[in-house]
């Protein structure tokens, strides 16, 4: 197995990077093979600095040498017609002759779907890629699925039923739950809530052969009612965006009244183990990634200011990504316009 990881990509690439890609391969059998795309020379010598040695232990690591990266603030249709040695389009190619299994960056999100779309391509049957992030679930283990998080901003009730196909397929595939529920997010839980997108679309999952459960509130999400929540770009990003941002904030003020006075101090030396707990369930780090559904391959993309923990995890959650063939899976289901 061969992953690729945008050695460039995000706010601390690539020093983040590099160590993420280290501490993982030490994990790994030798049979994989971490790929690092970017500058050969300043890669090289990061994986010296972090004392990488291929001893026959662990797996490969290699470095593609590309000269290019594409930013944030560039157009992203523009930069990867234009930049053919970025670590996105070498990387999008890779894909495309089948030289690789999977694609992780933090870089441009929109770089990533121009690449994925012009380089990669759809799915045969596949309208609009999603992508889908995993969402902490509250007083219950595990997470909840949600897609799309703004891949495609304008959307049709055909595309929401195609969501709800690739993400009860994921989910499928990675945890091995045999018929993922799947809910619509919606302003109410009632079939007849929402404008016309939201009721066509509930109908359309209700009539699908997947195991649709009815709409679901925003404020629900986070208590894992469900496995999957299906939504269109533009909500689902204000929503997860929203989510994290209030995670954050709360986590924030609650360290901010534990550290006023002598009483709030032993009190939160004793609760350490707890808090700790309850920060780790806020963790985006450790969920792996966000899987870009719709595409002929495996593609990851992380959030931009990435730590070397997120690569870490983001490489290992691609592997069963791959080993259960999900691209195949839902390649499958779409020519034979079945869902399950």
């Amino acid at each position: 197995m061969r992953i690729l990881i945008d050695g460039m990509g995000g706010d601390n690439s690539p020093e983040a990077i590099v160590k993420g890609v280290v501490n993982a391969a030490a994990d790994l059998d030798s049979n994989i093979t971490l790929s690092i795309l970017g500058p050969e020379e300043t890669i090289r010598k990061l994986l010296k600095k972090d004392k990488y040695k291929n001893k026959g232990k662990g797996a490969v690591i290699e470095v593609i040498n590309c000269t290019e990266v594409i930013s944030c603030d560039e157009s992203p249709a523009m930069a990867v017609k234009r930049k053919k040695n970025s670590t996105i389009v070498v990387g999008m190619d890779l894909l495309r002759e089948k030289k690789a299994d999977a694609f992780i960056s933090a870089g441009s999100t929109g770089a990533l779907l121009a690449g994925g779309l012009l380089h990669l391509g759809r799915i045969h049957g596949i309208k609009r890629p999603g992508i889908a992030a995993w969402i902490p679930r509250i007083g219950k283990e595990g997470t909840t699925l949600l897609l799309d998080c703004g891949a495609s901003v304008e959307t049709k009730p055909e595309y929401l039923l195609q969501y709800g196909i690739m993400g009860s397929l994921f989910v499928k595939g990675v945890k091995g739950i045999e018929r993922p529920s799947v809910k619509l997010l919606n302003i109410g839980a009632e079939d007849a809530k929402g404008d016309e997108l939201h009721k066509t679309a509930n109908q359309l999952l209700r009539e699908s052969n997947i195991n649709f459960c009815g709409n679901i509130e925003g404020r629900d999400v986070v208590f894992g009612d469900c496995d999957v929540v299906v939504t269109d770009g533009f909500s689902g990003n204000i929503f997860i965006k929203g989510t994290e941002g209030m995670a954050l904030a709360i986590m924030k003020q609650f360290k901010k009244k534990l550290s006023e006075g002598t009483i709030a101090k032993a009190g939160a030396m004793l609760a350490y183990n707890k808090i700790k707990e309850i920060k780790n369930e806020f963790d985006y780090s450790y969920v792996g990634g966000a899987p870009i559904l719709g595409l002929k391959a495996p593609v990851l993309k992380i959030h931009g200011n990435s730590e070397s923990v997120d690569i870490y995890y983001a490489i290992m959650k691609s592997i069963p990504y791959v080993e259960n063939d999900i691209t195949g899976m839902i390649a499958e289901a779409v020519a034979r316009n079945k869902e399950l």
